[in-house]
């Protein structure tokens, strides 16, 4: 099978190097040079991926099906032009994308069909609208109804340090950032985690459960980030979430691919479900149209069925399951000096990708330029490690071996996967739930 890889990042890596294993041929499009995407490609061209006249041109008569990375391209119509032009895709049309592309709509069709696990809400288009909507709401999130690359977000208390900064991240909404319209949403206290999901209009093959890591330093410090990481178990659990929170999940996230496909936008592709697990159960944070950056590489480095039948499954509507290695996975990113308030773009950065691979780690780059194999950092996150064993603390070992294989004005967050890390967020939820029968 020739398949089209559309996006230039770590989890377009990912992607690449799960189909490239199931025996495809990887024909690629991106608008950098990811060296570990270009190498494993028949053929290459440096694209934006939203050009869709340029993408589907080169793609026909040259693939038999796509697989499209990132939301960018799903917002602008690229599945329906791949469609259009025989070429089916892994990745839902305009309309069905629309659960990430649209946080007005996603809301909005929970609340129409009665689904679980949403929360209370408010959508803003002027200041008016917008003070009115934090006042009501009381212990708020701002977030622009459109994509931000996972940046939008902003926590009263945290990110907006009062009213004054809440008001002032509203007026910068409405002048046009993320859609122009914002979504106040209340502020839920808990364990965020990742259920993954491959759909084909109906049908729901859930992935193992992941935690990623949004903040930019240790001790879940400083900004919001695009994520600095993220662990899966060997059990395909995380060890705060109960199999009920988990059935829960899933549950949820299945009513929400029956509303789609009642309301007439059946969703095909990866479904990505952000929650919070609150004392009262699993709550929805967001859905996204895709795989997770870097849960992608958790899941994927684990998935034992070819990524070439599921896809199949997936385009012709006949998905029937999945089968992930019972390992635990650490992926940790390295990214440049400044990330999340203002990187060091441009600077070179020095990989042993042998080395990284006689620790049995794996490597994935992401947002860099490739010149005559030195490899530079853009604004964005630089590569991944990614450790995969028997145990948490192997997989951790093995992640923290490979970093040291990488040199330049970069950082990482170590403590991602760590024992202590993970018994904090175990003690957190036992608090939350003692808090809560206790007021009960």
């Amino acid at each position: 099978m020739k398949v089209l890889v559309v996006g230039g990042g770590a989890r377009e890596h990912a992607i690449a190097r799960a189909l490239k294993r199931s025996g495809a041929k990887i024909y690629s499009v991106m608008k950098n040079r990811n060296p570990g995407i270009y190498r494993i490609s028949e053929e290459a061209v440096i694209v934006d991926e939203k050009e869709i006249s340029s993408v589907v041109s080169w793609a026909k008569g040259r693939v038999d099906m796509a697989f499209i990375g990132p939301e960018a391209p799903l917002e602008v119509g690229l599945a329906d032009a791949l469609q259009d032009a025989g070429i089916p895709s892994v990745g839902p049309v305009k309309s069905a994308a629309r659960i990430e592309t649209s946080k007005e709509y996603m809301r909005s069709l929970m609340e129409r069909h009665g689904i679980e696990g949403t929360v209370k809400y408010r959508v803003a288009e002027n200041m008016e609208e917008g003070k009115s909507a934090i006042e009501e709401i009381g212990d708020f999130v701002i977030k622009p109804t459109g994509l931000t690359g996972g940046k939008g977000a902003k926590v009263f208390g945290e990110h907006l340090k009062d009213e004054g900064e809440a008001l002032d991240y509203l007026r910068r909404i409405f002048e046009g950032y993320g859609g122009g319209k914002a979504v106040i949403e209340e502020r839920l206290k808990g364990e965020e985690f990742t259920l993954q999901a491959f759909v084909d209009g109906s049908n729901l093959v859930p992935m193992p459960l992941v935690q990623d890591h949004k903040r930019a330093y240790e001790g879940d410090k400083g900004p919001n980030t695009g994520g600095m990481g993220s662990y899966s178990m060997e059990n395909h659990r995380l060890p705060f979430v109960k199999e009920s929170d988990y059935e829960h999940a899933l549950r949820i996230m299945k009513k929400v691919v029956r509303a789609m496909e009642t309301d007439g936008n059946p969703y095909k592709g990866i479904l990505y479900g952000q929650f919070m697990l609150t004392a009262q159960g699993p709550k929805i944070i967001e859905f996204n149209a895709r795989f997770g950056d870097p849960e992608a590489m958790n899941v994927l480095s684990l998935l034992e069925t070819p990524l070439t039948e599921i896809s199949e499954a997936i385009a012709d509507g006949e998905l029937s399951g999945a089968e992930f290695m019972r390992k635990a996975t650490v992926c940790k990113y390295v990214v440049p000096e400044g990330y999340g308030v203002q990187s060091k773009a441009n600077v070179p950065v020095e990989v042993d990708e042998e080395a990284i691979k006689r620790e049995g780690a794996e490597l994935f780059y992401a947002s860099v330029n490739d010149d005559k194999g030195q490899i530079y950092t853009t604004s964005s996150r630089t590569l991944a490690v990614l450790g995969i064993d028997d145990d948490i603390e192997k997989a951790e070992e093995m992640a923290e071996r490979a970093l040291s294989h990488v040199k330049g004005d970069v950082f990482s967050r170590h403590d991602i996967g760590k024992k202590e890390l993970i018994e904090k967020r175990i003690r957190h939820m036992e608090k939350l739930r003692g808090n809560a029968n206790r007021r009960n």
